[in-house]
């Protein structure tokens, strides 16, 4: 079976709305969920669906619900695993449920950076046979090399995030700076609203020594055509010039240009974003959820301030956005994979992820679904994602990411701390090497 890659997606995202606004509403609870009547399951195949909880105005329990609504073969029962942000847990739960491989789950959520992982281990089954290439071609490119393991399909896309580029568009007009299409043009601008004294912190981003140092650091070395890893995942790229040359630069936002404050070594997304909502910083490296708070005049004294665009790219580079977000796969020991294809290809289907974006606030991973004037008026900040989408790149995809990233966070923050480069680099790329064989 294969998908049709020949959808009307405006017209599939307004019949599967008409049947959102018609299907009657159910809470979730924890645990396992039998979504709707029970009753109704009778005669169908019953699929279990392990999702991470999310919540806005709608609840994934009541999406669930309007598939079962929609259709008299498959019943789909809801697993809540814990929200993204405990996402230890729900990879320790996804873990300890798909390397039993009895087949408990059949349809699940995973952190886009857990896709290699499970695909290397056997646990999650290959997508080709029922998703074929022009179908694949709906998705942003980033998003389907993301959901891609050793050439095969190993999940569906489903919602995005990625790093951007937050600016006060006042300052910027009122100084008559263009917005920064270059890394070159950024250090300019926020040098110039320094010296006019327009903020005191030109450029915020983050340094800490965490995961998000290793999605800083994808973005840097990616605008500079460089890379960690090779295509194949084994050869380690990390003390190539262009990589040097991207972790040089971050150091120099502190060091040399004077724009970013030494305390980025100690950021992450929450303290970076502070001086940005406080009027105190010109440019924000930050993900999606930030646009709310810098509107909001109870949190941000930059509401109707701010824009957002790209990340900006060195010479001959482009610009590189650290994909995130959860994708949808199928167990490999499934005993019901025709029933679990049906339900993820309608999870992952442009009527659907209007939906998520619309009332979950979740990002689509389908292009044309920007496009649809139903996103426009409920959400218009997400139909700015698009471009940023477009420039979206996958961490290293390894099934040992955890100890890659473990060793680039560590090797990263020295790098930053002592603004010795190439050492750090080389010591980090060899680490990573041992790590791989």
């Amino acid at each position: 079976m294969s998908v049709s890659a020949s959808v009307d997606t405006t017209e599939l995202s307004r019949r599967t709305f008409a049947k959102a606004a018609a299907a009657v509403a159910s809470a979730v609870v924890p645990g396992l969920v039998s979504c709707g009547n029970p009753a109704t399951s009778s005669g169908r195949t019953a699929i279990t669906f392990a999702c991470a909880k999310f919540f806005a105005q709608k609840e994934i329990g009541q999406i669930v619900d309007e598939y079962n609504s929609s259709q008299s073969q498959v019943y789909v029962e809801l697993r809540e695993l814990p929200t993204p942000n405990q996402s230890t847990q729900v990879h320790q739960q996804l873990v300890r449920s798909l390397s039993q491989r009895s087949g408990d789950i059949d349809v699940y959520t995973a952190d886009i950076v857990w896709i290699a992982e499970f695909a290397h281990a056997g646990w999650s089954a290959p997508l080709d046979s029922y998703v074929d290439l022009p179908t694949r071609a709906q998705y942003f490119p980033g998003a389907v090399d993301a959901c891609t393991y050793m050439n095969e399909l190993h999940a569906l896309p489903w919602y995005l995030d990625a790093g951007m580029l937050y600016y006060r568009k006042d300052l910027l007009q009122a100084a008559n700076i263009e917005v920064p299409a270059a890394w070159s043009d950024l250090v300019a601008a926020a040098q110039l609203l320094l010296d006019k004294s327009a903020v005191v912190n030109g450029f915020a981003w983050q340094g800490r020594q965490q995961e998000i140092v290793v999605c800083n650091l994808v973005e840097f070395i990616g605008s500079n055509g460089g890379s960690i890893l090779g295509p194949d995942g084994r050869t380690v790229t990390l003390a190539d010039p262009a990589a040097v040359a991207a972790v040089q630069f971050m150091v120099d936002t502190f060091n040399r240009y004077k724009i970013s404050p030494r305390d980025v070594q100690s950021w992450d997304e929450v303290p970076s974003e502070l001086p940005f909502l406080g009027g105190r910083a010109a440019f924000l490296r930050n993900w999606s959820y930030v646009w709310n708070n810098a509107q909001n005049p109870s949190t941000s004294q930059v509401a109707g301030k701010v824009a957002v665009t790209k990340l900006p790219a060195f010479p001959g580079g482009t610009s590189t956005s650290c994909l995130g977000g959860y994708q949808l796969g199928m167990n490999a020991a499934s005993t019901k994979k025709s029933a679990a294809i049906d339900f993820l290809t309608w999870m992952s289907s442009p009527g659907t992820q209007l939906i998520c974006a619309s009332q979950l606030g979740l990002a689509p991973s389908r292009p044309a679904v920007y496009n649809d004037p139903e996103l426009a008026r409920s959400n218009p900040f997400m139909v700015l994602l698009r471009d940023v989408f477009t420039a979206g790149v996958s961490r290293p995809k390894t099934p040992k990411y955890a100890q890659v990233s473990l060793a680039l966070q560590a090797g990263v923050s020295a790098a930053l701390a002592t603004g010795d480069v190439a050492s750090h680099l080389q010591a980090t790329g060899s680490r990573i090497a041992e790590i791989l064989s």
